[in-house]
């Protein structure tokens, strides 16, 4: 099971989850060419490896395991999902 970022993130994009990555899933990162395109931050539900981390370093609360995502939110399993199927 893969965490998600949910709608908090939305407009706010703070980097904090990405630097405490473990394995580089979360993404765009702020060198990467589409960061300024997206209105979120995505992660891989292939790369990510439950470790946590980014949900600790979330300031708005926006990254969940994805069994612990409020139901309102269920739409961002698939669009995290979408985002990492189009950039492949």
């Amino acid at each position: 099971m893969a965490y998600v970022i949910a709608e908090p993130c939305v407009g706010t994009k703070d980097n904090s989850c990405v630097e405490v990555c473990p394995v580089d899933c979360i993404h765009p990162t702020p060198d990467e060419p589409d960061y300024d395109k997206v209105e979120q931050l995505y992660i891989d539900p292939e790369e990510c490896i439950d470790c946590d981390a980014c949900v600790e370093a979330c300031p708005v609360d926006a990254c969940f395991a994805e069994d612990q995502l409020p139901d309102e939110w269920g739409k961002f399993v698939q669009i995290n999902a979408d985002y990492f199927a189009s950039s492949k």
